[in-house]
């Protein structure tokens, strides 16, 4: 792909436009919007093949970029990290040359969406499978920047966790290019936006934090840790995670294989915890039901005493 100065605005598609590769003459066939971030837009499009996410950048320099990491997920021997890479390319729209990229389109659940209603263990699951996909990428000296739910999905069956935008991935060391304040360790002043495996690991517990507070809410003026400690207690779903999140939130997690191994212990010991209540809840059961029935028996006997009282009484007085 080639870099154009000129490219300052992203391009707008409404539904129905086609776009054509300039070197591999692919068309792809505009539904709809599906994103939109500092490096470009995202359209769900239909091609021969089926439906795939296109993303039309800005600059080639940040497109080359996200695609590079994309190549990195491809040669991975476990489960892919993130979609697909399909097609790069140039394009040609009103007089400008757009660089683009063509992804596997991801179908499933919002992270938001799924986690609704659902407990501690499923969180868990999601939270210890994102995990390892970040030692797998940090290994490979990047840190996914943007780490936050809107840029995550739960696909399946089998249920698992996919990444949908690759736009702030960020090479060990360099500074975070694209981020959200939430999710960002610098917004709340509890570290520096220098890209490293703790600023990734500090977002995917305010991504936790997230699932128990869907509409977020604003840092306040004073001790933001404090703050966030007060949240975290006050929800029943980060309560049970309560000291893991809150050494993501101060860094003391060197790499995300740590925070991976506490929280599987955590998930081990509450499905213990699980499991022991609802033995001890079916040996109650059992002792009611037992209960129950020698309630039964005493009332069958003593009717059956009853009626055999009934009869000896009749039978004496017909004598």
């Amino acid at each position: 792909m080639r870099n154009h100065s000129s490219t300052k605005r992203p391009i707008k598609c409404t539904p129905g436009t086609i776009l054509t590769g300039k070197w591999h003459q692919h068309n792809y066939t505009i539904i709809r919007l599906l994103g939109e971030g500092a490096t470009g837009v995202v359209y769900l499009a239909q091609t021969t093949k089926g439906l795939v996410a296109v993303k039309v950048g800005i600059d080639s320099m940040a497109i080359t970029t996200e695609v590079n990491v994309l190549r990195q997920f491809s040669k991975q021997n476990s489960v892919s990290l993130g979609p697909e890479l399909l097609d790069v390319d140039d394009i040609l729209f009103s007089g400008h040359t757009y660089p683009f990229y063509v992804m596997e389109y991801l179908s499933g659940e919002p992270f938001i969406t799924f986690m609704n209603g659902k407990g501690p263990e499923w969180l868990g699951l999601l939270i210890m499978q994102l995990l390892g996909d970040l030692e797998r990428l940090h290994h490979k000296g990047w840190v996914f920047g943007d780490l936050k739910p809107d840029n995550l999905l739960v696909s399946g069956p089998p249920t698992r966790v996919r990444w949908l935008d690759v736009g702030g991935t960020t090479l060990l060391g360099r500074s975070i290019k694209e981020y959200t304040e939430f999710f960002d360790r610098g917004y709340w002043t509890l570290g520096s936006r220098k890209a490293d495996p703790a600023y990734d690991l500090f977002s995917v517990a305010m991504a936790m934090i997230n699932c128990a507070y869907p509409r977020r809410f604003d840092k306040k003026s004073g001790d933001a840790l404090k703050q966030l400690r007060t949240v975290i207690k006050g929800h029943a779903l980060t309560k049970a995670f309560e000291p893991i999140l809150v050494k993501a939130l101060t860094g003391r997690y060197a790499s995300a294989s740590e925070m991976k191994y506490d929280l599987t212990r955590y998930m081990q010991q509450y499905q213990s915890e699980v499991q022991t209540q609802s033995t001890q809840s079916r040996l109650k059961q059992t002792r009611v039901q037992k209960r129950r029935s020698g309630y039964k028996v005493e009332l069958i006997l003593s009717g059956f005493l009853v009626l055999v009282g009934c009869l000896v009484y009749v039978f004496i007085i017909t004598m």
